[in-house]
């Protein structure tokens, strides 16, 4: 009995610094122990059952159990274990097993430790305390903080500016232990323990437990190495996971021989490129990418393994630093066309063309990795950084739609970024929220940042705010792989794990090379002025190439002569190119299109347009499904105003007239019947700004259920998409005309919330829709739907700025084309884009469908209306639309002044709304005989030879133009030297009593003017004058009285003869 209470009250003789799982991996579990005579001070109250009989019954047992432990029960089996180990009294007793099964998240604490590392005893029912469970979650917590975290102490720096250790300059290298284990207390001792791995990672690859030292040294090799991984904020696990798989595996980084050797002749040809343009052309601007060459191998690795995927269309953006290597070496685009760039030549072309580094291309090529033809485009853009990324989303888009690839299986985008601009160009935010809206997602693009940690001449440090310049994809989820630039498997790695991500998920990544700039922003700028250290390292550090071609040296995968014979090669290549250039006269810019329309141009007349009208047959089809709610769906709930408006509509078709609304309609219902794609997208437009377009029917008692009446006009109908944008204008316009650059054959329009809101997306406007054309030789038929009118509403809700789309627009004022049968499409021909402000319905459903009518494509500006929506005059008839008739640029008078023009005092032209305004009070003055008015449907280009027979109508008629604008605003600044080099040599007979001085002449001498005579009338040239607002600097009053003092003045001097 005395020798059962001694093993029952053997104490714990672990010192008090001694820590649990040291002893207790490091101590030997014999089944039985020697125990000094010495008695233990215990007492029995410890041990509540070793009274009377049962004392007798343990020792029997225990005696059982020394001989041997499986003649005893398990529960005796455990308790005698635990107590010869050291449990303290009253401690040595385990519960029995639980039977029942356990709840989700719940798991056995012996599931916590290994079943092996010299730990069996444990499983077999030794105690478990709280300092193994801590150890074991200690251990899940660093795996954890490793994928969380690592990327901060990964070495992506190729410079080792970022990773230095320089206390002196305030700058710190990252350290894991204090990043990923501050807080964790592991000694040396703890190296070899045995850990059961977390389902959550994937280090151990099949292996379910690895001792603590492997752990970490997986760890370290998967996430601080050379790539830096964030991804952990994202939501969904099986992504997380997915990506885990892919980076955690120990060598999953590693390269076949012949996988290096096709990196290296890669990475070859990029440093041989540009090595060569600094050889023959060494002080001009190219941009090179030298510091980045491994970008060239990047983008055709991810282009090799996307189309192994089945990808066969990639659209690329991309700013000007390595564009001319990336269209040699990755689009395959002719030497011999890219070296002519250099040489100076004129054109043979049409248009202003641009300089080498903003020039996009389209090429159909075979991929000699997959054996699989691939078409490759690049878009064309502009010095302004990032502004090309929601063109090319749009183009991507467009394609994938008509192509049938909803899924983006067959079509993706790849962008390429700088560090800067990624980080501080708004744009990229926008076009980044547009990756997963219904109508706008391109199913997942890549993104490339050539991380040269500098901008221009500004330290990150001084340009961002972010960690990282790439954390604005976080904000869609999206991966973010940081690689080391002078690491080219590495990158290899990252875009294979990319390019699989794309096409698995159909979501954003982003892989962001670190590298540096070797020379300064372009090739004769000076950066030591601005970075002197960062040069200095630059300058001793070796360029990619010598580092891989020396590392595979050594491997044995390549030898020194093979990599010179390579080398040798490729350079030859350029010296034919090269020769081959010095033989070309001109360049042609039609080489560089990034959107070709193959069979659009071809057979047709380039000034001959089809006709506009439409039988009225198709317009009272169109205007009954319009003004219907869902046919056979008496289910479909329509919400009441819904239904007035519908029945408005209704009587309007059947009293053959139409208001804005229902022209539009119209309009788009007859080009989808004739197979045109119609897409109208911006801001509220389902519903219209104003509430009057309603082209999307909601069910007022179930959600999501719609009903579009424009799509379901015609069986064979194209379709229509109409769609509610994110609220954006620089990203949305951008995506718009990216879009209809795609297909000449379709009708993408934008609208604005309110036309002001368009110099948000005014370098959309500047650089691509005005100058694209000229520019790259590509053509649009993007549409601006632009509300605009002063009609109270304060200086942002009222103009559209029209003053700044006819000033840009390329005709000459002072030269007027001679009149021809073809002079309305000869001009449209010339011009750079269309600027109209329409005052009817049926002007509006013309101007529509010729953009589809002409034989070419331009851009059309467009101010439409407000108040005019409802304005119970701006009706147009069926007569208006009908077969035969077309759009007329030049509305003439039609009244009364238009019977005696001979009488007519005074010929009024103007554009827009404000004709409303002015027929009124004419009418209401009643001098409908005196004064005439002739609107300009069309305000460019100026249709000179209208405007000239309306002029000669009315000889005796002073001329003047009104607008509700401000003078230095809407049209006039355009239209006066217009009409001054129309008006040349032209006289005008008139009374000389009109020749009064201007107070005379605004306020009237209240006298009967007399007769005329032919010595009282005089011979003047004949010119125009304004009528409007005065200058100011806002386009719109704030007051409602000062806007109806200037209206009423705008109107009373409108009426003075």
């Amino acid at each position: 009995m005395h020798r059962a209470r001694v093993v029952l009250q053997v104490s714990n003789k672990v010192g008090k610094n001694e820590r649990f799982a040291s002893w207790l991996l490091n101590k030997s579990q014999n089944a039985a122990v020697t125990v000094n005579a010495s008695r233990w001070k215990s007492s029995t109250a410890a041990e509540p059952f070793l009274n009377g009989s049962s004392s007798a019954y343990v020792e029997t047992m225990y005696n059982s159990w020394l001989s041997d432990p499986n003649s005893v029960h398990a529960s005796w089996d455990a308790f005698f274990r635990n107590a010869t180990n050291g449990a303290q009294p009253g401690a040595a007793y385990t519960s029995p097993p639980n039977l029942a099964p356990y709840n989700k998240n719940e798991v056995p604490l012996t599931a916590l430790v290994p079943t092996s590392g010299g730990m069996s005893s444990i499983s077999a029912g030794s105690p478990i305390n709280e300092k193994i469970i801590d150890d074991h979650l200690a251990v899940q917590a660093i795996i954890r903080s490793y994928q969380a975290r690592g990327h901060l102490a990964a070495d992506v720096d190729p410079l080792g500016i970022t990773t230095a250790n320089l206390p002196e300059l305030g700058m710190r290298a990252p350290n894991s232990e204090l990043i990923m284990r501050k807080y964790f207390k592991f000694d040396e001792a703890d190296m070899d323990r045995v850990f059961k791995l977390p389902s959550t990672t994937f280090i151990g690859e099949k292996e379910k437990a690895l001792p603590l030292r492997e752990i970490l040294s997986r760890l370290e090799q998967a996430y601080c190495n050379n790539i830096g991984i964030e991804f952990m904020f994202i939501n969904s696990l099986e992504q997380c996971n997915w990506i885990r798989q892919r980076m955690e595996p120990p060598n999953v980084t590693k390269m076949s021989p012949d996988q290096k050797r096709l990196i290296l002749a890669r990475l070859t040809r990029s440093t041989g490129f540009e090595n060569f343009l600094a050889k023959k052309w060494s002080s001009e601007k190219r941009f090179g990418l030298e510091g980045c060459e491994i970008l060239i191998p990047a983008m055709k690795q991810v282009i090799d393994v996307s189309t192994r995927l089945g990808v066969e269309s990639i659209i690329m953006g991309m700013p000007h630093r390595g564009r001319l290597n990336v269209l040699a070496n990755v689009c395959r685009k002719p030497l011999h066309q890219l070296f002519t760039q250099f040489a100076g030549l004129e054109a043979e072309d049409d248009g202003s063309g641009d300089v080498k580094y903003h020039l996009g291309t389209y090429i159909e090529r075979l991929n000699r990795v997959t054996n699989k033809n691939i078409r490759l485009a690049v878009c064309a853009n502009p010095s302004h950084l990032e502004a090309v990324d929601p063109i090319v989303q749009g183009k991507t888009r467009a394609e994938q739609f008509y192509r049938g690839d909803n899924e983006g299986k067959k079509v993706m985008s790849i962008l390429l970024h700088g560090d800067a601009a990624f980080a501080g160009q708004g744009v990229v935010f926008e076009t980044m929220h547009l990756s997963d809206l219904p109508a706008y997602t391109t199913h997942g693009t890549i993104h490339i940042v050539v991380n040269n940690q500098i901008g221009f001449t500004t330290d990150p440090r001084h340009s961002r705010s972010s960690a990282y310049c790439t954390d604005v994809a976080r904000v869609v989820n999206a991966p973010i792989f940081h690689v080391n630039s002078d690491n080219p498997e590495a990158v290899m790695h990252v875009c294979n794990v990319a390019a699989e991500w794309r096409a698995t998920f159909h979501k954003d990544v982003v892989i962001d090379i670190v590298s540096y700039r070797r020379n300064g922003h372009n090739e004769v700028d000076e950066p030591m002025f601005t970075q002197p250290l960062m040069y200095q390292k630059i300058r001793k550090t070796k360029p990619v190439l010598e580092i891989y071609a020396d590392q595979l040296i050594a491997e044995g995968v390549v030898t020194a002569e093979e990599v010179k014979d390579v080398k040798d090669k490729y350079e030859k290549i350029c010296e034919d190119a090269y020769n081959q250039a010095k033989q070309e006269t001109h360049i042609k810019y039609k080489d560089w299109l990034d959107s070709p329309w193959s069979g659009f141009f071809e057979g047709k007349d380039p000034l001959k347009m089809s006709p506009t009208g439409v039988a009225e047959e198709t317009l009272v089809h169109i205007g009954k499904r319009f003004s219907s709610p869902p046919p056979n769906a008496a289910e479909f709930v329509v919400h009441k105003g819904l239904l007035r408006i519908l029945k408005a509509r209704m009587e309007m078709v059947e009293n053959r007239q139409v208001d804005w609304a229902l022209g539009e309609a119209m309009a788009f219902g007859s080009l989808l019947k004739d197979g045109i794609h119609v897409r109208l997208s911006g801001e509220d437009v389902e519903r219209g700004t104003f509430s009057h377009r309603h082209h999307v029917l909601h069910h007022q008692k179930v959600d999501k259920a719609t009903y579009c009446p424009l799509a379901h006009l015609y069986p064979d109908q194209a379709p229509y998409t109409v769609c509610n944008s994110s609220l954006s204008e620089y990203g949305v316009l951008g995506f718009e005309v990216g879009y209809s650059v795609t297909n000449p054959n379709a009708l993408v329009l934008w609208e604005a919330q309110f036309g002001d809101f368009n110099n948000v997306a005014q370098c959309i406007i500047d650089q691509f829709i005005s100058s694209g054309q000229s520019k790259w030789v590509r053509q649009s038929g993007i549409v601006l739907l632009q509300p605009h009118g002063m009609e109270g509403m304060g200086p942002e809700h009222s103009s559209a700025r029209l003053e700044r789309f006819l000033q840009m627009s390329a005709d000459d004022p002072d030269y007027m084309p001679p009149e021809s049968p073809d002079y309305e499409v000869r001009q449209l021909h010339d011009c750079n884009w269309i600027v109209a402000n329409c005052s009817t319905p049926a002007s509006y459903f013309h101007i529509m469908r010729r953009q589809i009518a002409l034989p070419f494509r331009k851009p059309l500006i467009l101010m439409t209306p407000k108040s005019l929506l409802r304005h119970p005059e701006c009706k147009s008839s069926f007569d208006d639309m009908n077969e035969g008739t077309a759009f007329r640029r030049v509305i003439p008078e039609e009244g009364p002044a238009s019977q005696n023009p001979q009488k007519v005092r005074k010929l009024a032209f103007c554009s827009g709304r404000v004709y409303y305004d002015l027929l009124k009070e004419r009418r209401d003055r009643g001098l409908e005989g005196d004064i005439a008015i002739a609107r300009l449907e069309q305000i460019s280009p100026f249709p000179f030879d209208l405007v000239k027979a309306e002029v000669a109508k009315y000889p005796n008629a002073q001329l003047v133009w009104s607008q509700e604008e401000h003078k230095n605003m809407g049209s006039w600044s355009y239209v006066e030297p217009r009409f001054r080099t129309l008006l040349q040599n032209q006289k005008q007979i008139r009374a000389k009593s009109q020749s009064k001085g201007w107070f005379s002449q605004l306020f009237g001498s209240g006298q009967e003017p007399a007769p005329q005579t032919e010595s009282a009338t005089e011979t003047v040239p004949r010119t125009i004058s304004y009528n409007g607002r005065a200058t100011a600097a806002s386009p719109a009053t704030g007051s409602k009285a000062a806007h109806n003092k200037e209206l009423k003045n705008l109107l009373d001097e409108f009426c003075v003869l």
